[in-house]
């Protein structure tokens, strides 16, 4: 009986951790097996764009076959490879691995480079094994929120993809960075125009997309100036917004926490209890028996 396997090749049987998210032209996944016999991996050619994949931790090898030759790998934590779906790939996985993958498709190349000068972007570099801390944090980041899908606001995900795309085409596409000297924040116009925005969806079902053209500015050059504005990224600030809306709710003590919750825009109880104790240091039941006294 055949293996079934996802549409990375992988055998989804022996995964341990399979987990998936969308964002604007990426699709995220974690893919993790304790399983040192994962066996070949193969996917014919497609028109899909690149994959992108981050080491988590070390210990993992693949041999990886072309056309008249094969190459064998290590990977390292923090190790990155990148690889065009366009060609046929076909590779034996060689011990443990712990990956958070980018599938970036050829849509997501057109909107980020319409909002570069320069030239345009149409692909990546393929490169394998290659150290990328920065790659790496980024994917590290967004554990939490392919953990638990249902949390992750469309303003996370959108910031997210924002950023990493801007690393991508900046390490990997061959397009000029961005000048690491101007920090120019938002006007006060754009400024209270942005917070304006991001109030009125507490719940973060807001894209970068639709706060930046409010602003008329790129989406990379949004986050930057909104960073340099307010010293957080548009998701850190809404979610500060939601931490403070909710002590002041959590004052009224005939209001439920799952009331609370729903109103300042958290997915959830529980969701709103790890967000609040990560902020404040308790739970909120915690912070309003204090409150009380």
């Amino acid at each position: 009986m055949l293996a079934v396997t996802d549409s990375l090749g992988c055998a989804a049987g022996k995964l341990h951790h399979d987990q998936e998210l969308a964002g604007p032209g990426l699709r995220l996944y974690r893919k993790r097996t304790t399983d040192a016999a994962l066996g070949q991996v193969t996917t014919p050619a497609s028109d899909r764009g690149y994959l992108v994949g981050v080491s988590l931790n070390s210990g993992h090898r693949r041999r990886i076959f072309h056309t008249h030759h094969a190459t064998a790998h290590d990977f390292e934590t923090s190790g990155v490879y990148v690889r065009s779906f366009a060609d046929d790939y076909c590779a034996d996985m060689l011990g443990a691995f712990d990956f958070v993958l980018l599938e970036v498709s050829p849509a997501f190349f057109a909107r980020a480079t319409d909002e570069r000068l320069g030239r345009r972007v149409t692909g990546l570099e393929c490169v394998t094994g290659l150290q990328d801390a920065v790659l790496a944090h980024l994917a590290r980041a967004l554990l939490p929120a392919l953990a638990r899908p249902a949390e992750a606001s469309t303003l996370f995900v959108d910031q997210m993809a924002t950023v990493i795309g801007t690393h991508l085409i900046e390490q990997y596409g061959g397009a000029a960075a961005g000048s690491p000297v101007k920090r120019a924040g938002l006007s006060h116009v754009h400024e209270r125009r942005a917070k304006e925005l991001l109030r009125s969806r507490m719940d973060g079902d807001i894209s970068i997309s639709e706060v930046a053209d409010a602003c008329h500015l790129s989406r990379s050059h949004f986050i930057r100036a909104f960073r340099a504005s307010t010293g957080q990224t548009p998701h850190q600030w809404l979610q500060a917004q939601r931490v403070e809306m909710a002590r002041g709710l959590l004052a009224d003590a005939s209001l439920a926490l799952a009331d609370i919750a729903a109103a300042c825009g958290f997915a959830d109880q529980s969701h709103f209890t790890r967000v609040f104790a990560q902020a404040v240091g308790m739970p909120p039941g915690a912070w309003r028996r204090q409150l009380a006294g």
